[in-house]
């Protein structure tokens, strides 16, 4: 984990980059202080509002403009309460498991499901869709709780490659089985707004465990992501 001297990192600028430039994740969890949750929502609403006001004076926004007057708590409210709402272990999804009464085998598949998450290493979005499937050991969950499940880890500063991890790894302790797969294709805007500015290209992560690891199996699942569903 990068040590912070005088609340500055110690790496130097080129190092920065290499590592901003590269996607690097340092782990699995998502990195965090110890005393991550000692400060109440409010507390840091408060305390992000007055930071962010100080970046946009630095910028040389007007702040007593109508318009911008009010940026500052916007933001920091945004922070907390929304796009890094993850971050906080209260606002994990209450997960309800049922007994697999129709004793279906087979795995069961959760596609397109709408993913909106930010770079750690520039705070801009990640936008895509995730792919989750599961073969039950004799729970099912709630189809919902798949989707909230996906949402609550992307609501944080992240890396592709560990958010597909963090969402298999719940599944398999939530579900008790190792049969999981997670695939997510997703557009980084720090790749399409800055940078190489590429706005063709997607990132594609999977993560593919128990049954999921056999060949046929994951063709099947693969398979069923080429299917169009039309409604209405």
């Amino acid at each position: 984990m990068t040590k912070l001297l005088n609340g500055k990192s110690h790496l130097s600028e080129a190092e920065i980059e290499l590592i901003g430039e590269n996607h690097i994740a340092t782990n699995t969890d998502t990195p965090l202080k110890p005393d991550a949750f000692l400060l109440s929502d409010e507390t840091k609403i408060e305390l992000i509002e007055e930071k962010f006001r100080e970046i946009m004076d630095i910028l040389g926004l007007d702040l007593t403009d109508d318009s911008l007057s009010g940026t500052p708590h916007r933001v920091a409210k945004m922070y907390v309460k929304e796009i890094f709402s993850g971050l906080n272990p209260k606002n994990m999804p209450k997960i309800s498991l049922f007994e697999n009464k129709y004793q279906y085998n087979q795995m069961l598949v959760e596609k397109n499901i709408t993913l909106f998450s930010h770079c750690e290493h520039h705070f801009v979005p990640i936008l895509g869709r995730a792919h989750v499937g599961y073969i039950s050991s004799g729970k099912v969950i709630g189809l919902s709780k798949l989707n909230r499940i996906v949402e609550y880890f992307a609501k944080r500063p992240q890396v592709q490659e560990r958010l597909t991890c963090q969402i298999a790894n719940c599944l398999s302790e939530v579900l008790e089985t190792e049969d999981i797969a997670v695939v997510i294709d997703a557009k980084h805007l720090c790749v399409s707004t800055r940078g190489i500015k590429d706005t063709t290209s997607s990132t594609v992560t999977s993560v593919f465990r128990g049954k999921f690891e056999q060949e046929s199996t994951k063709k099947e699942f693969l398979q069923y992501l080429d299917l169009k569903t039309e409604v209405f």
